[in-house]
């Protein structure tokens, strides 16, 4: 057919010194075009293996857009969509974060006037911020972890006007002086004795308090624990930083974004010293102090998905529950970009799974070099056989970068 057809093209335009070449070349990219829509057509995994391009999902500006890309990370593919992002906006996953997937969700949070009351000051600054401690953070106002900072309605449009409000209530900076240790502490404590709560202090028969316990708090004061008698020694140790997860649909699976940075606490261990003949035989604990709370980090997760139909014909026939489809999607587009034949060239990996030697998958059926669902037959047994489950394998990959 094809002959036939230049054959025809050449007689009618023998006389024409450039239609000719490039009718040809105009009928050769037609016929390419139809062989590539027919064999992608025909091949259950669309996506091609070395096809680096991804769908992304920018939500900006209160439109969703779909853009075809082929950038690495989030910022250069923002920045090659001309989105600007200006101060006190926020962007979610971070800048930084790669790009591997198909419907890669992005979301630019633009920053909205925001007055800030911190004691007699007065700020005013813009912010896209979730939570009243990152919109301080963000304003380049510095806070401690036993400040209370929240966000509150306004009641004076005329002064603050129609945005948030956040209010921050500053701790009181104070000294415990625990047998003979100073420790900077912050506190809301209004007397000694609320603060000596506050900071669990376990007072024993014979330890004293200076100033007495019933004495109002002021910035600055020193508090005093005396023991005599007794050989101490105190230690600073670590408090675990609380981490709060939360589910968000608005990110694609797999990723996540901190919306909150934590940070860990610190806490003053007081042991009593036990000695036999001047030597020291134990010790025995006697006070924790909490000097600094520790910053709870609160961070989303994504759990947005979109499971193309082909891929998940290919699941369904391998045998895979529907609730594990997500994990396979997320682990296969991270080994192969669902290539059936991708092959690492160095390790000699092979298929959807990346299965090391491919020729393992024989064990499934002879047509594993082809067969996706052959493939994914052997990786459900590798998952589950290795970590549990397709999630065990998922959070496996997310914490190593590998399975």
């Amino acid at each position: 057919m094809t002959r036939r057809l230049l054959r025809s093209l050449e007689h009618k335009y023998k006389n024409h010194r450039y239609a000719f070449p490039l009718l040809v070349g105009l009928a050769f990219a037609f016929v390419g075009l139809i062989l590539a829509t027919t064999l992608r057509g025909g091949n259950i995994i669309a996506q091609d293996q070395f096809d680096d391009s991804n769908i992304v999902l920018l939500h900006v500006d209160n439109q969703t857009k779909t853009l075809p890309t082929r950038e690495k990370t989030v910022k250069a593919l923002l920045d090659n969509a001309g989105v600007k992002i200006n101060s006190g906006d926020v962007v979610e996953p971070a800048l930084d974060t790669k790009i591997d997937s198909d419907d890669f969700r992005v979301n630019v949070y633009r920053a909205a006037p925001v007055v800030i009351h911190d004691s007699d000051k007065r700020i005013v600054t813009t912010s896209a911020a979730q939570t009243s401690r990152s919109i301080a953070d963000q304003a380049g106002i510095e806070v401690y972890p036993e400040d209370e900072i929240t966000t509150v309605p306004s009641n004076d449009f005329m002064r603050d006007g129609i945005g948030s409000k956040v209010v921050i209530n500053r701790s009181t900076p104070a000294t415990l002086n625990i047998y003979g240790t100073s420790l900077p502490v912050r506190t809301h404590a209004k007397t000694v004795g609320e603060l000596l709560s506050e900071k669990n202090v376990i007072l024993a028969d014979g330890d004293q308090v200076t100033p007495s316990k019933d004495t109002t708090l002021q910035e600055g004061v020193q508090v005093f624990v005396t023991r005599y008698g007794v050989q101490v020694v105190t230690a600073e140790e670590s408090i675990a930083m609380p981490v709060e997860t939360v589910e968000d649909s608005s990110l694609s699976f797999g990723t996540s974004a901190v919306r909150q940075v934590g940070a860990e606490g610190k806490k003053s261990v007081t042991y009593e010293i036990q000695t036999e003949n001047g030597v020291e035989v134990g010790r025995k604990l006697i006070q924790e102090v909490v000097v600094q709370e520790p910053i709870k980090q609160i961070v989303a997760r994504g759990k947005a998905f979109n499971i193309a139909t082909d891929k998940a014909s290919v699941m369904r026939a391998a045998g895979i529950a529907e609730s594990d489809f997500p994990y396979v999607d997320y682990i296969v587009g991270k080994e192969s970009h669902w290539g059936v034949t991708a092959r690492n060239s160095s390790s000699g990996a092979y298929g959807l799974c990346q299965a090391m030697p491919g020729s393992k998958m024989a064990s499934v059926a002879g047509d594993w070099e082809s067969n996706p669902v052959t493939q994914l037959k052997w990786c459900s047994g590798y998952a589950t056989g290795r970590y549990g489950s397709w999630q065990g394998a998922y959070n496996a990959w997310v914490s190593k970068g590998w399975w």
